[in-house]
Formats: structure tokens, C-alpha cells, sequence
């Protein structure tokens, strides 16, 4: 009899991907999803760690049309996705080094090795507003690059944001992204992909018309994963808005909004009340109020104390 331990290890001989012949040297498995399995390499040529997103095997028996046809669009998948990075030459979008196919017939390509850690883990440290908005701002600004050269990410959600160890912000997997024209191609459910808890009402049905609008919905949906407080979830609403038109129509509006939340100032999505407005005026010049009162107790005081 074989020990359960012993047929992991077998299994997981099986399914490593070959690497021989390759400038790569396996070291450990980083996480998979999908069709795709990402692994930690070092590039011997350049004597770096890299990451390697390998095509996953499928497995099952004797190969068939069927196995054949699924391997054949992951392939394409990978491919596609590697083309997109490879466009998006951004601090916010994590570059590709190569792309090839392994000896044993895996399509794969190389990125830089991200260390740090996903936005949903990240938040859950607890962070203050301040520090939670400055992340959400990067990953606007990178989709709003990739929005700039045609491409909608289609999937973003906290899970596929990386947050690093010394600040970088990044927006990963674009397996799904695809340039305007080309984003909804079919119809009956053949172009639905994403989150359904972040995805667009028109990206849900397999809407022909779905464009960059639909990560402007989904950003909302990261905002909101994070915001507190009327203003914050004022925008987030907006973002959200079931119909594209109603929304803010790109990511640099939502993240100009967001700025002037940070910066103390109204922001357009929230209809103020005036209890509101005095609170945000007085945090917005909280030390110049100070000093007056300070002033006007302390004039008090003295015009007190020479009546004595």
C-alpha cells in the first residue's frame, strides 16, 4: 500500500510542469485558478525569481476532441492575457518577461515575482480611510491606463489586487480583459465572465455593448468594500448605477471624487445637509477654528480679568 503523503507527492510530480531545457528552475507552487497555475521560478539566465503562469493540465484519460479543444483555449487565454500585459507597460500592472511553450506542450509565460498581499487581506489588517483610499487611487489610475489603450480588465475585484511590501499597488490577472470592440463577442451566456458580486448588470447578461463603464461598476464595488460614511458610499452608489449612463463614465471622474473627499472638499455624488457641511468645513480647517476660539477664549479671559 502506498501512504496518502507519498501519492501527493507523486501526484504532484505529475502534474509540475517540465521545465527542462528551459532557462526556468521550479521552486514552488504559488497559487492556481482556473485552467492556469501559477508557480515560482528562478530565471538561471538573469539569477531572479520570477513568476510562471502555466497552462494546467487536463487531465482524465486518453485524450479527446473534447480535452483537446479545452486545452487549445486555455492556450489561447494565456496567450491573449500575455499579449495584454504586454501592452500595459504601467508601475500598477505587473510586467511580462517572456512567453513560449514548455517541452511538455504547456503554453506559459513569465512575469515579475509580486511579493506582498491581496487588497481583501490587506483591508482586513485594519487600515485607517486615508491609507485605504491611496490604494484604491492607484488601482484607478492603472485601470484608467489600460482604459486609455482600449483594454477593460473585466474582472477587477479585491482579490485580483495586489498590495506590496513597500507600497506598490498592482492589478493582476487580465485573463479576461478585452479591448472594447471585442468584449462581448456572442451572445447566450458565451461572453459572461467575472464576478458576479462586482460584475456589471450588462456584462451579467452578455450585453454586445459592454465597454470600459463596466470596471467603473466594479471599481464602486471595491469602494465600497472599503469606504465608511455617507459621502464615500454616495459614490460608490454612483459608480454602481445599474444603468452605464447614470454612471460616473470613467475611472478618472469616480477617482476625481474620491479626491475631493480627501482633499475636505464636497464631491458630486452627495447631496450635503447642513449638519453635513459644518462637519466637513470643520474638519477641513479644523486648526485655523482651533487658534480663533483659542484667541477668543484667551480675549475673554483677559477682558474678564481686568474688570476684577
Amino acid at each position: 500500500m502506498i501512504s496518502e503523503p507519498a501519492l501527493d507527492r507523486l501526484w504532484a510530480m505529475f502534474r509540475a510542469p517540465d521545465l527542462a531545457g528551459t532557462r526556468y528552475e521550479l521552486l514552488s507552487e504559488l497559487g492556481r485558478g482556473g485552467m492556469g497555475v501559477v508557480y515560482l521560478a528562478r530565471d538561471t539566465a538573469l539569477d531572479r525569481e520570477v513568476a510562471l503562469k502555466i497552462v494546467d493540465r487536463v487531465d482524465g484519460g486518453a485524450e479527446t476532441a473534447r480535452t483537446a479543444d479545452t486545452r487549445a483555449d486555455a492556450v489561447r487565454a494565456l496567450g491573449h492575457e500575455a499579449r495584454i500585459l504586454a501592452q500595459l507597460e504601467h508601475p500598477g500592472i505587473v510586467p511580462v518577461h517572456d512567453f513560449g511553450e514548455l517541452p511538455d506542450g504547456r503554453a506559459y509565460y513569465a512575469m515579475k515575482r509580486v511579493r506582498g498581499d491581496r487588497l481583501d487581506r490587506w483591508l482586513a489588517a485594519g487600515r485607517d480611510v486615508a491609507a485605504r483610499l491611496a490604494v484604491f487611487l492607484r488601482v484607478c489610475d492603472a485601470v484608467a491606463f489600460a482604459h486609455a489603450h482600449g483594454v477593460v480588465h473585466r474582472d477587477l475585484k479585491p482579490e485580483n489586487v495586489m498590495v506590496g511590501e513597500f507600497g506598490e499597488v498592482l492589478v493582476l490577472d487580465w485573463g479576461i480583459a478585452q479591448l472594447p470592440a471585442r468584449v462581448a463577442e456572442g451572445r447566450g451566456g458565451e461572453s459572461i465572465a467575472g464576478t458576479p458580486e462586482y460584475m456589471a448588470p450588462e456584462q451579467a447578461r452578455g450585453d454586445l455593448e459592454v465597454d470600459h463603464r463596466a470596471d467603473v461598476y466594479a471599481l464602486g464595488g471595491v469602494l465600497q468594500s472599503m469606504s465608511e460614511g455617507p459621502a464615500l458610499a454616495a459614490i460608490a452608489r454612483k459608480a454602481r448605477a445599474p444603468l452605464p449612463a447614470a454612471r460616473y463614465q470613467s475611472v478618472q471622474a469616480l477617482a476625481a471624487d474620491v479626491q475631493r473627499f480627501l482633499a475636505g472638499r464636497a464631491v458630486g455624488a452627495h447631496r450635503e445637509r447642513i449638519v453635513d457641511r459644518l462637519v466637513r468645513v470643520g474638519r477641513r480647517y479644523r486648526l485655523p477654528i482651533l487658534l480663533v476660539l483659542t484667541y477668543l477664549a484667551v480675549r475673554m479671559l483677559l477682558l474678564w480679568l481686568a474688570r476684577i
